[in-house]
């Protein structure tokens, strides 16, 4: 994992800033040319920059993204050579990290999703973290991302970050009980995901999600 230093007022008041809009979360709508679906939603600029914070294993950018024990996120993928699909891949890992995180607190107004996320990436974030606190539920066990792949638009300043999740080891958790609903492992565990990455304009090598695509029970990750 990378470590930067990144202006966080600047990335609360872009994205506060933003109309949030419905984000994909059904069937993959990517297609299969050189255009990345999605690509063309950027980062809002900031008016002004804050002081850059301190940067740790858990706060890559000086943004809390710890987890608690039970709550493992496995990333076993290689990173690409390619500098920018590298730090978009970091990202992508760090904006899944922030939606548990704020599943985690309870919130949807912890700062890593602001950090790690823009426009329909906020909304989709949110949309997991309200299931979830509206259904009393955290979650408990290990998940699993792999297989990931990236490709960038031809200006550099997009990048689609695409893997496959395994959650069949991964399970909700009541809240007030702690009680850890199981399930029998199955293709509904394997979703395909594509995360469309773009560049923060003032952070140093800093990328958000701005659209998420899911294909759930998604054979080709079994």
């Amino acid at each position: 994992m990378k470590r930067r230093s990144l202006p966080v007022a600047a990335a609360l008041a872009a994205t506060a800033a933003l109309l949030l809009t419905a984000c994909g979360g059904g069937d993959d709508k990517s297609s299969d040319n050189d255009k990345i679906a999605g690509a063309d939603q950027g980062s809002k600029k900031p008016t002004k920059s804050a002081e850059p914070a301190g940067a740790s294993e858990d706060s890559p950018d000086g943004v809390d993204v710890s987890l608690p024990k039970d709550m493992n996120l496995v990333f076993d993928w290689e990173k690409p050579k390619a500098k920018n699909e590298a730090a978009a891949m970091d990202d992508a890992a760090n904006y899944v990290r922030a939606i548990y995180r704020g599943i985690d607190k309870r919130t949807t107004k912890d700062a890593a999703i602001t950090t790690y996320a823009t426009g329909e990436g906020v909304t989709y974030a949110k949309t997991q973290i309200d299931r979830r606190v509206d259904g009393d539920w955290t979650a408990t066990g290990t998940r699993r991302h792999y297989q990931a792949t990236t490709r960038s638009t031809t200006n550099g300043n997009s990048v689609e970050v695409a893997f496959c999740v395994d959650s069949n080891k991964f399970y909700s958790k009541e809240v007030k009980t702690g009680k850890v609903l199981k399930t029998e492992p199955s293709i509904d565990g394997f979703d395909y995901f594509k995360i469309i990455m773009v560049k923060f304009p003032t952070g140093d090598g800093l990328w958000q999600a701005s659209k998420v695509f899911v294909e759930t029970k998604a054979a080709k990750c079994q």
